[in-house]
């Protein structure tokens, strides 16, 4: 089957809540589990923290980076192509209006030097149809609340 852009991946085994949980370390430290997995976030040092780790908001940036490099390699792989030189960039700035938010995100794909000019389109085209870029323009229903 030829994919397109236009066409949903679909993930049967996506169906169930993935969880994830996040716990104070120290300061403005946290540590978020992952399916055994662990990454910190803090913040910057002038932002009040001891800059340990990223920011929530630069993993938030290198999640869209990360699922648009993981569909780039995709796209090579299905087509007999190497990786070997693909690398994304993502430069963000944040809204100069309340509420605090990323204001505009720019994605850079650098393919691969042995990728031909006819397929660069292709490329993009699935690339930029990752699953996090797909949710930034269909968000989801967010529900925050307080357990009592």
């Amino acid at each position: 089957m030829t994919e397109t852009a236009q066409q949903p991946v679909t993930h049967p085994q996506d169906t169930a809540a993935h969880v994830l949980d996040v716990t104070h370390v120290e300061g403005d430290a946290y540590a978020v589990d992952i399916r055994g997995h662990r990454l910190l976030v803090d913040q910057p040092l002038e932002a009040g923290g001891k800059d340990t780790a990223p920011t929530p908001t630069e993993l938030f940036a290198a999640s869209l980076a990360g699922c648009v490099a993981f569909y780039a390699g995709r796209y090579l792989e299905r087509h007999g192509l190497h990786r070997t030189g693909l690398r994304v960039r993502a430069e963000f700035t944040m809204a100069a209006d309340r509420p605090a938010r990323i204001g505009r995100v720019r994605v850079t794909v650098v393919p691969p030097p042995a990728l031909s000019a006819e397929r660069h389109a292709a490329l993009l085209a699935v690339a930029s149809h990752c699953t996090v870029h797909n949710t930034l323009q269909d968000p989801p229903e967010i529900d925050i609340e307080l357990q009592t």
